[in-house]
């Protein structure tokens, strides 16, 4: 029924790369061609070399280098008159504003690109950007919002054999259920997007479907060995392909693992592993999910009280501000775990609402 995934962000001369090509090789190959396209006076090549390039930097967690990449080729494709390379480039930037926790910034960019999409006569680009935006949504905790857009985009990449959207769209529609306690049913959601991520050679799909398998495992059914052994799995693909991003979200759901079963001291180790990855990489989201694991392996390890309570209300307003629901959430049920309910006041906040999109040069200014 699926096909052998590819990566529509590899275009122009660097179609041949493989979804799983390191992305050590994706950069240096899409640099190189890059600089050919330039000397050869050709922008829109240019454009899409320089997309692969943005990509490329993004997943490897350089996101200065990959914020001027994917703008550069904005600049170059707008010039050419290149409006599905337009797209292709504000879809890259609207997914690193998301990475980087600018979320009113990531709808922005991420609806000017499906709006371009359109225009430019592109569905790949057109879904890859409402992708996109669901999971935005996704991640904010907006699932009444996003839920819909989810089933619409499977159902949509079912209907084509796109092995690569659907292992996505069951991936994001199996942690909406897993954070709602349905675990039965994002069990089964992981199973398959593993399966058909296995079947069409999508091995950072893979990675991620196993990452959610291991923390259903974890969480319905105390399992930590089977737990640990699918991130053991997942954990080798992220650093056969540089996937530096997930390989950081994998330590630290091994910490929540380890969390789960009592053991606090190697749960802490692997917190801090991971929060040293996330800062990194400038990803605020997930560093600020691991602070709040290791605040609550420290707490657990004894931490004073005091000291925990300070932490838990900075991250309460970190997740405020940056508009993380379903993370704001947690820190109030931290707070009962850990028998300190009532102790500090929830500060003011609320999720923001996405922003709306002026114009394209607004948004790539």
């Amino acid at each position: 029924m699926y096909g052998k995934a590819f990566a529509p962000e590899y275009q122009g001369a660097l179609t041949a790369l493989s979804v799983n090509s390191s992305l050590t090789d994706v950069l240096a190959a899409a640099s190189e061609q890059l600089s050919a396209a330039e000397r050869a006076g050709q922008p829109s090549e240019v454009a899409r070399c320089g997309l692969a390039v943005a990509e490329a930097r993004r997943r490897l967690g350089q996101v200065e280098d990959a914020d001027r990449a994917w703008k550069a080729s904005y600049r170059t494709a707008r010039e050419a008159g290149d409006t599905a390379a337009m797209a292709w480039a504000l879809w890259s930037g609207g997914t690193l504003a998301r990475q980087r926790g600018a979320f009113a910034l990531a709808w922005r960019l991420l609806g000017l690109a499906a709006e371009l999409g359109e225009q430019g006569g592109d569905i790949v680009v057109r879904g890859y950007s409402l992708a996109g935006l669901a999971e935005t949504g996704r991640i904010q905790g907006d699932y009444d919002a996003v839920g819909r857009l989810h089933e619409q985009l499977l159902a949509e990449a079912r209907k084509r054999g796109e092995a690569r959207h659907t292992v996505w769209a069951l991936e994001g529609i199996a942690q909406m259920h897993r954070n709602t306690g349905s675990y039965d049913t994002a069990y089964a959601m992981f199973e398959e997007a593993a399966g058909i991520a296995a079947g069409a050679d999508d091995q950072r799909g893979r990675a991620w479907a196993l990452r959610g398998l291991a923390d259903v495992v974890s969480v319905r059914d105390g399992d930590m060995a089977t737990a640990l052994g699918l991130l053991s799995e997942a954990e080798e693909i992220c650093k056969a392909m540089k996937l530096s991003s997930a390989l950081a979200y994998n330590h630290k759901m091994r910490a929540n693992v380890f969390y789960r079963a009592g053991r606090y001291a190697e749960a802490r180790d692997y917190y801090e592993q991971a929060l040293a990855r996330f800062r990194g990489m400038s990803e605020p989201r997930g560093e600020a999910l691991a602070r709040l694991g290791l605040t609550k392996s420290l707490a657990r390890l004894g931490r004073d009280h005091d000291v925990t309570l300070a932490e838990l209300a900075e991250l309460e307003a970190t997740f405020a501000r940056i508009g993380l629901r379903h993370a704001r959430e947690m820190t109030a049920r931290a707070r009962h775990e850990l028998g300190l309910a009532g102790a500090v006041p929830r500060p003011a906040g609320t999720v923001p609402a996405p922003v709306a999109a002026d114009t394209i040069e607004e948004a790539v200014r």
